[in-house]
Formats: structure tokens, C-alpha cells, sequence
């Protein structure tokens, strides 16, 4: 299943249109799992705009060459080859129609068409659909699509495919078919079918023009009481789209399907979203609160793509964020919305920490390593390795950055002109950026270096107050600071940062806001800055006393800013601030700088110790009830292992886990009455309800019995848990009790109540795939011990009968779990993590090379770590390197090594 040849560097320079241009496609399918035959007919043209070519070349892999013809004749010039199909001196003008035949049941890539539980599915972004049939695959061929789908009536009851459905019937032998057009023209990589046995929950709704439309969401039989939640959060999506950008559903049906077998989230394939199952399959026994919110917002990204995405989409391939970057931008908007309305700001903040912890955490990682790469990418290897952090998280944030600039009216223009301008066209970031720059009657120019610029910018803050004259001025300065290489080199000059700041004053209230130049105070408190050069001042006037600043509040760029707060300082921000983000990001201060000061002493031996204000300030959070149960949640969950360790000059895992632990333990032990009081005050008896508030109760309760399991005496965190596991209604506060169990066994030694509730755990949902892909998520991310390592754990696991390989989900459940969410076991001494992640990168090489890519970034970082940590990294690193056959890992690991 690898692609063995010298992998060629695609650059953005070397874009050209295509020489041809497909304007319909007829597709006919006759579905058998073996040897499904595909005949494809198109209209063929020479593109006007493009050079001429004699020759028309197609790409196509892993397909067997039946036939051709040109307007009804045998074409004798078709030569077929690794990587495609060439016609040698083609017409102006044709129709052309291809015969192949793909082995649906062997590709375990799960890219094109494949079989997964017995029913057909297809994933073709990026470049899959060339597994499918002989086809221009790529974004900028727009064609219409009509699709006819012929397979056996018994076996295959349900034939899908995009767009409406325009008739349906029995054929000979038990066989029947279905026919689609999708009215749209799109690329190639938004084509899809589903045939198997299948069942939908359905609804029909209208839209804002009184249009009906059905609504379907299709699973396995024994799923169908797991969709509800999908189905509502697809009907949230609509309705919101069509408020907040007056978008509406354009096709008479829109249809969701869940399979298991699956590289990613989720696809948007025009009207027929092929979804995994963990982004569709719900209920109160199998899901968490996360699974609920995660849901809601991949259904509603998948649907935000129909038009940003589907309707407009990527002239190639290296302009990915224009559609993801600006669709993660508006999911998370949708959830915000959804949270806390336009209005709550409190309900608003704790999606958008959700999302600058990730970002942090993942991207300013990414941006760090030899991956790094603008949002915009100037060259790739391999497409599926730019699925990324940056192009999706960064991309949101700089889209974000408009709506800061322009606010909700103005980026409500200028996405309505983005539509007026390009639907219906395959276009790039800078026709985005225009459309908004044009509709706001602004110059962007320098706005387009986020795009074209690796790396986090640093944004550096000197202050000072003349108390005679009232003014405090605000100096900016920006940077990248020691990047990585591969970010420095496409650093061109400053950019245009949107930076928002605060002044509060000694009570703790925010102060007014008067630029010098201004004839009076602005009514707001933030003001957003446009910061455009290297350096620059801004000077506040009429400012009676010494402020304190908050700084760029809302996370209002993805930058690191660096201003040296007193601890004493941001424990007044953490009290005080009215931006609930940087209240939020006091305390994850004030944490970091503790955690790496103890992480110092944990790698030299020094003994640990934890100040009273860290204890104190913590204490005021947990007891503060006019604080939401969910913003104090995230505010005393102390920063990732990965995080502090990637903040280190270089990387101590072991350190970094001692550090945490300790003050865990201090912060259990000193406020044990709190931790417990919180507890009992947020219990959430009765009926499960997957509502922003129940969940907020839920997730404080949770965080403090997590807590108390770190207690010198755990026996009561225990009871607690194993009470909390036994009664438990919903899979929010089994499985968080069961975690706290684990916890507490891992500090004493192992425990019988926590393999009990494992034991119990595995039997009550044996059959609930997703919920046993929790089942060994716990294990491989528990905290585990010297004398219980969790690499023998994992191994034992490997072996067990529920695990396979071959599943994305399994695979990521057990194996990612351990190399990317449990820093301390895997990064070992011994370099017995190492070991096995080499082995299973290899592994997954032969079987799913994206997948395997995936997991081969575990050790992107590896030159930031201690040398002993270093010299086991690069030899599993050498190792892959010299057995790995595909360019997606080659790619990865190459990059690493140079």
C-alpha cells in the first residue's frame, strides 16, 4: 500500500491551471467488494487560460485499466501507468469515458473507496479519489456530478451518494441501483458514496425561505439510539448559519453518515458528510460531556463547509486554510454562540480558553519543530501531512483577527461580499483577505504576512507611568525570538497585530481609555491596538493613578507576549480582571512559573516547595461562587506536562511530572475541606442533561475528586470514586471515576477497586466500540509507577482481543494515547517508549500511512530534550527511517533528522 518512489516537492511557485478542464462527470458503480467496476464519462475541454498540452494526463493509483473512449470510439492512445493514465494527442473538445476496476476490500489506507463492517465508504480529501477512478484530482476542476450506484439489494439495501436523489429501483439478479445528481459543480475531492446496511433518524425542516428540507442521519442498525444529539446539532447549525451569515442549506436533503473506520474527524462532502462514529454516536450511558461538545462542533463544522469550503473552495491545495482556518473559525463561533449567546462573556471565555489551550499547547509546538510551516504553505511532500495545527488552529485565529479588527458587522460584510465575488469558484487566501479588506475600506497588505510567515510572534511590553502627567504609555515590540529554522527562514517583517489591552486601576475596576490625540475616553475598557511595526508606543492620557495592564485580552492574536508580572501581580489579575480569558491566564501564569521553577529543582534534586500565595490564590478561585462552575474548572487546571516541558531551554519530562505532582498533592492536601466541600455542592442528581451548565457542575465536581485522589490518604477519595462509579448514570462521572481510581492505585501501589472497576468497566460496554476506545485510553495515559511501568501495560494491552490495528480510532485510543498524553512513561530513561513507538510507526506504515504519519510526530521535538532523552529519540528516528516505505512518514521523519 506504499508509495515507494522519490517523493517530488510540490512548491506553491510552480502553480499553473490545468490544461484541461472536466465540465460533467457520469459515474457508474458496480459495487462488489473485490472488484468494483467504475465507468466515468466526462466532458472534457481545453482550458483557455492554460498552456497547450497535447497530451491529457489523469492521475489514478492502485486501479486496473479496462478501457477508453473519445465520443463513443475505442481510444488506442490511453497508456496507464503507476501514477495515472496518459491519452496522447486528445481533441479540443470530447467526451471521454473510462472503465476501471479498484479492490475496495484491500485498502487499508481508508483513502478512495473501501470497505469498513461489511458497507462501502469513500474518503477523497486530499487526493483519494484517484484510488477511485482516473480523474484530474485536484480543486481547481470544478464539474457537476451525476452518479449511479448498482450493487446487491440484500447485501447493500442503502445507495447514497451527493446531492438529490433522482430515481431508485430493482434490477436483475437481486441487484438494484440508485441514481444522484449533485446540481453543484465541485472538485473531485468532495465526491462520496455509502452502500450498506444502514438505518437514519430523520427530520424534515424548513429553511429561512420557507424551503423544505430532509434531514438524515445514517448509522448501523444497533446505533440508532446514539444519533439524537447529531441530528439536533445539525438543525442548531442550520438555523445558526442562516442568522449569523444568511447562509442557507442549498440542496433538498442533507445526510450524515457514521462509520468506524476512519483517518479523521469527519468529511464534508457535498450534502453526504461521512463522519467517524465518534463525532455522531451519542447518548447519556456512552458519551461525555466532551464527546456532546465535540460533536456539536464537528456537525457544525462539517455543515459551515457547505459553503465555506463546498460552494468556495481551494484553488489548490496549498491554500487549505482558506477553507479550514476560516471554518474552525466559525465552528468555534457556533459553540460560543451556542454556550453563551452573543452576550455572556463568561460563557463565551470558557470555549475560547478551550480553544487557546489547544492552540498552545499544539500549535505553538508545531511552530517550534522542523513542521513548522506558514498557514499558507510555501512547498509539501506529502498533502495529508499539512492537515495541521497551523493551517486549521492558527488559520481560525487569523481569521479571527478580522472580525477583531472589523468587528461582527464588518466581517459579516465582508464575508458577504467574499460570496457575492467567488461562489462557485475554487480561489485563494488573498482573494479572502481583498474581499474583506474591500468591504471594510481598509489596506491589508501587511495583514498577508500571517499568512506567508512560520512561527509564534513574540510580542514584548515595556510600560511607563508619568504620575505628573497623567500618562502611561505602552511600548510594543515584536519578534519571533529563537525559532526553529524552518520558520525563520520565511520571516519577511513585522505584521499587523491586533492587540487588546485593559488598564485596571488599584480597586481592582477597569479604568477609561483615552489615546493621546483623542478628545475623550472611549466608552469601552479594551481597546484593541494596531500594532504594525517592529516597535511602537502607545501612549494613554488622562490616567490618575498607575494602572496595572491587561494584555491582549481575549487572546486577541496568536502571539506570546512577555511582560514580567510580580507573582503578586497576577494574583490581582486573577482576582480582579473583568476580561474572564486573562483572569484565566493570570492563574495559568502564576502556575507556570511555579511548575518550572520546581521542574529545576526536581532535575537537580533540590527538595520541592510550594509558596502559601500559589495555595492562597488557588483557594480564592475554588471558593469564589460567583465564578461559573466552568471557568473554575479550567482556572485550577494546572498547565499540560507537555506544555511546561516544551517552556523548558530543555525538556525534563521526569522533572516536569515531579514538579506537577508535587504541587498537586500540596494543592489536595491544603484545601482538602474545599476540594470536598466543592464536591458535594456540585453533584448533579437526577436525570443526565448535556446542557453548557450541567456540564460546567460536572467538570468542577469531577476536577476536585481528581484532586483528592492525590491526597497522602486516598481512602477517602476512594469511597468518593468508587460510589461515584457504582451510582453513576452518565459516562462523564463513570469515567472520570474511574480515572481518579487509577490515580489514587498508581500512587499506592495498585489497588483492588480500581481493577474491579476496570474489569467492571470493560464487561458493561464490551460492545460499545467508542467506549472501549476509552477503556484503553485510561490505561495507557494513567500515571503508572517504577514498579508498574505503563509501556508493560500497553504491550499487554496490544495483545488484548478488542484491540486491531487496522482501526484509526483503536489505534489512536492505546498507541497515541501513550506517546502524545503521557509524556512521563513515554519519554523513559530506558527509552523502552521510544522502542515501541518506532515498532508501531513501522507497523502502521505498511497498513496506513497517514495514520502512521500521525503518530510518527511524536518525536518531531526530540533535539529539545535532555541528551540522554535525545540520543534514544533519534535512534527510533533512524531507525523508522531506514524501514518506512511511505512518502507520508518519510516526509515526517526526514524532516526531524535534517
Amino acid at each position: 500500500m506504499a508509495d515507494t518512489a522519490t517523493p517530488n516537492v510540490i512548491r506553491r511557485a510552480d502553480y499553473a491551471p490545468p490544461a484541461f478542464l472536466i465540465d460533467t462527470v457520469a459515474l457508474e458503480f458496480d459495487l462488489i467488494p473485490e472488484r468494483t467496476v467504475v465507468r466515468n464519462t466526462m466532458r472534457v475541454r481545453r482550458n483557455p487560460d492554460a498552456s497547450h498540452a497535447s497530451n491529457f494526463e489523469l492521475m489514478g493509483e492502485q486501479l486496473e485499466f479496462v478501457s477508453a473512449t473519445i465520443d463513443g470510439a475505442p481510444f488506442a492512445q490511453a497508456h496507464a501507468h503507476e501514477h495515472g493514465l496518459t491519452l496522447d494527442n486528445v481533441p479540443d473538445s470530447f467526451e471521454l469515458t473510462l472503465t476501471s476496476i479498484c479492490n475496495p476490500a484491500e485498502n487499508t489506507t481508508l483513502s478512495g473507496l473501501y470497505v469498513s463492517g461489511g458497507n462501502f465508504f469513500t474518503q477523497c480529501e486530499a487526493e483519494g479519489f484517484r484510488r477511485i477512478t482516473y480523474f484530474l484530482d485536484r480543486p481547481d476542476v470544478m464539474a457537476t456530478f451525476t452518479v449511479t450506484l448498482r450493487a446487491s439489494k440484500a447485501d447493500y439495501p442503502v445507495l447514497l451518494s451527493n446531492g438529490n436523489l433522482l430515481e431508485e429501483g430493482d434490477l436483475p439478479d437481486g441487484r438494484h441501483f440508485a441514481r444522484w445528481e449533485d446540481p453543484f459543480r465541485k472538485p473531485s475531492y468532495l465526491f462520496a458514496l455509502v452502500a450498506g446496511k444502514l438505518v437514519a433518524l430523520e427530520e424534515r425542516v424548513k429553511s429561512g425561505s420557507g424551503k423544505e428540507k430532509l434531514l438524515q442521519v445514517w448509522v448501523e442498525p444497533h446505533d440508532l439510539d446514539k444519533t439524537r444529539h447529531a441530528m439536533d446539532s445539525l438543525i442548531n447549525s442550520i438555523r445558526w448559519d442562516e442568522s449569523r451569515f444568511g447562509l442557507e442549506l442549498d440542496l433538498d436533503r442533507f445526510m450524515i453518515v457514521a462509520v468506524s473506520d476512519f483517518n479523521m474527524g469527519a468529511m464534508e462532502n457535498k450534502g453526504l458528510n461521512i463522519f467517524n462514529t465518534k463525532y455522531v454516536l451519542a447518548n447519556p450511558e456512552t458519551a461525555t460531556d466532551t464527546d456532546f461538545a465535540n460533536i456539536e462542533a464537528v456537525v457544525g463544522h462539517e455543515y459551515f463547509h457547505n459553503w465555506t469550503g463546498n460552494r468556495v473552495t481551494c484553488r489548490d491545495w496549498f491554500q487549505l486554510s482558506l477553507k479550514e482556518g476560516l471554518t474552525v473559525f466559525r465552528d468555534q463561533e457556533f459553540s460560543a454562540d451556542m454556550a453563551g449567546g452573543a452576550t455572556d462573556e463568561a460563557a463565551r471565555a470558557t470555549k475560547r480558553i478551550e480553544d487557546v489551550r489547544v492552540l498552545r499547547q499544539m500549535q505553538f509546538a508545531e511552530d517550534a519543530g522542523p513542521m513548522a510551516h506558514p498557514v499558507r504553505p510555501e512547498s509539501y511532500v506529502e498533502i495529508n501531512n499539512f492537515y495541521t495545527m497551523t493551517v486549521y488552529e492558527k488559520g481560525s485565529e487569523v481569521v479571527r483577527m478580522y472580525q477583531t479588527l472589523f468587528g461582527r458587522d464588518g466581517f459579516r460584510k465582508g464575508m458577504d461580499l467574499y460570496f457575492k465575488r467567488h461562489d462557485g469558484q475554487a480561489v485563494t487566501c488573498d482573494d479572502f483577505r481583498h474581499a474583506l479588506a474591500d468591504a471594510n475600506g481598509r489596506d491589508l497588505a501587511q495583514f498577508e504576512r500571517w499568512y506567508s510567515q512560520a512561527g509564534t510572534p513574540r510580542v514584548s511590553v515595556r510600560t511607563q507611568y508619568d504620575a505628573a502627567q497623567q500618562r502611561y504609555s505602552v511600548t510594543l515590540t515584536q519578534g519571533y525570538g529563537d525559532t526553529a529554522p524552518a520558520a525563520r527562514e520565511t520571516q519577511k517583517g513585522p505584521l499587523l497585530i491586533p492587540f487588546a489591552i485593559g488598564l485596571i486601576g488599584k480597586d481592582g475596576h477597569d479604568l477609561a481609555l483615552q489615546l493621546e490625540g483623542e478628545t475623550r475616553a472611549s466608552e469601552a475598557t479594551t481597546r484593541v491596538l494596531e500594532f504594525t511595526q517592529t516597535e511602537q508606543t502607545f501612549t494613554f492620557v488622562n490616567v490618575a493613578q498607575e494602572p496595572l495592564p491587561s494584555l491582549l485580552r481575549n487572546f486577541s492574536a496568536p502571539v506570546i507576549v512577555e511582560y514580567d508580572y510580580s507573582a503578586d501581580q497576577l494574583a490581582f489579575l486573577l482576582a480582579h480582571d473583568s476580561d474572564p480569558f486573562n483572569r484565566w491566564e493570570a492563574g495559568q501564569r502564576l502556575a507556570t512559573r511555579e511548575l518550572l521553577t520546581l521542574a529545576g529543582r526536581a532535575a537537580t534534586g533540590v527538595p520541592l516547595q510550594l509558596d502559601d500565595s500559589v495555595v492562597a490564590a488557588f483557594a480564592r478561585v475554588l471558593t469564589d461562587e460567583t465564578l461559573s462552575p466552568a471557568f473554575r474548572e479550567l482556572a485550577l487546571m494546572l498547565p499540560s506536562e507537555a506544555y511546561l516541558a516544551e517552556q523548558m531551554a530543555e525538556s525534563n519530562p521526569a522533572a516536569v511530572h515531579a514538579a506537577r505532582q508535587f504541587v498537586r498533592k500540596r494543592l489536595a492536601n491544603a484545601l482538602r475541606k474545599d476540594w470536598l466541600a466543592v464536591y458535594e455542592k456540585h453533584r448533579t442528581p437526577g436525570a443526565y442533561e448535556a446542557t453548557p451548565e450541567a456540564s460546567g457542575h460536572r467538570a468542577l465536581k469531577n476536577l476536585a475528586l481528581s484532586y483528592l485522589a492525590e491526597l497522602d490518604d486516598p481512602a477517602e477519595a476512594v469511597r468518593l470514586a468508587s460510589a461515584q462509579y457504582d451510582a453513576a448514570n452518565n459516562m462523564t462521572d463513570r469515567s472520570a471515576a474511574l480515572s481518579a481510581l487509577l490515580n489514587a492505585s498508581a500512587a499506592n501501589g495498585g489497588s483492588v477497586e480500581a481493577q474491579q472497576a476496570l474489569d467492571d468497566f470493560y464487561r458493561r460496554f464490551e460492545k460499545e466500540p467508542l467506549v472501549i476506545d476509552k477503556w484503553f485510553a485510561l490505561q495507557a495515559t494513567q500515571r503508572g509507577s517504577a514498579q508498574r511501568p505503563v509501556i508493560e501495560i500497553v504491550r499487554k494491552l496490544m495483545a488484548h482481543p478488542a484491540f486491531n490495528l487496522k482501526n484509526p480510532n483503536r489505534a489512536r485510543s492505546l498507541i497515541f494515547s501513550f506517546c502524545a498524553a503521557n509524556p512521563a512513561q513515554f519519554h523513559a530513561e530506558d527509552g523502552s517508549g521510544y522502542a515501541f513507538w518506532a515498532e508501531q510507526v513501522i507497523a502502521l506504515d505498511a497498513i496506513n500511512p497517514q495514520v502512521a504519519a500521525r503518530l510518527a510526530r511524536s518525536l518531531e521535538l526530540w533535539r529539545r530534550f535532555t541528551p540522554t532523552l535525545r540520543d534514544g529519540m533519534r535512534a527510533a528516528l533512524e531507525k523508522v527511517a531506514s524501514q518506512v516505505k511511505s512518502r507520508d512518514v518519510r516526509e515526517i521523519v526526514e524532516k526531524a533528522l535534517a
